[in-house]
C-alpha cells in the first residue's frame, strides 16, 4: 500500500467500482478527496477523532468551495457546447486537468495535516467513512460499501 496519499488514491480510484462509488457521493455531496483519504487512514490504522475529523475538514472545505468545485463546475457548464466545438473542448480538457491538479494539491494538504498521526493499529475505517460521508441514505450507504470493499488489501 503506498504511504503517500496521492499515490495511493491514484491506486485506489483504479479498483473495480471505486471510481462508480466516488461519482455517485460526489453527486450526494460527499468530498471524494476527503473520502479517499478516510480509507487511506483507515488502512493505515490511523485512530479517528473527533479533532483530526475538524483538522480534516477545515483544511478542505475551504479549497474544495473555492477551487475545485468551481472548476468543476465550469467543466460541467461547457460539456454540451464543447461536443460541437473543438476549441471549447480543448480549454474543457484544460479545465479538467487543472480541477486534477486542484484534487493533487487538496491531497498533499490532508497528507501534510495527518503526517504526524501515528499509524496504530486501530480498525477506525468505518468510523472515518462515517464522518466524512455525506448524509446517509439507501444510495450512499451502498456507494460507502463498494468503498470498504475496495480497501481490503489486494
Amino acid at each position: 500500500m503506498p504511504t503517500d496519499l496521492w499515490r495511493f488514491a491514484e491506486d485506489y480510484y483504479q479498483r473495480p467500482g471505486v471510481e462508480t462509488a466516488c461519482l455517485q457521493l460526489q453527486d450526494q455531496g460527499a468530498d471524494v478527496c476527503l473520502l479517499i483519504c478516510a480509507v487511506w487512514l483507515g488502512r493505515r490504522g490511523v485512530a479517528c477523532t473527533a479533532r483530526r475529523i475538524e483538522q480534516l475538514q477545515a483544511i478542505a472545505r475551504p479549497w474544495q468551495r473555492q477551487v475545485v468545485e468551481r472548476l468543476r463546475q465550469i467543466r460541467q457548464d461547457w460539456r454540451d457546447a464543447a461536443r460541437g466545438d473543438n476549441a471549447l473542448a480543448g480549454l474543457r480538457e484544460q479545465i479538467k486537468r487543472l480541477e486534477l491538479d486542484a484534487e493533487r494539491v487538496q491531497m498533499q494538504r490532508l497528507a501534510a495535516t495527518s503526517r504526524d498521526w501515528p499509524a496504530e493499529s486501530a480498525k477506525d475505517l468505518e468510523a472515518w467513512l462515517g464522518a466524512l460521508a455525506p448524509s446517509r441514505t439507501a444510495a450512499t450507504d451502498a456507494a460507502l460499501q463498494q468503498l470498504r470493499g475496495a480497501a481490503l488489501p489486494a
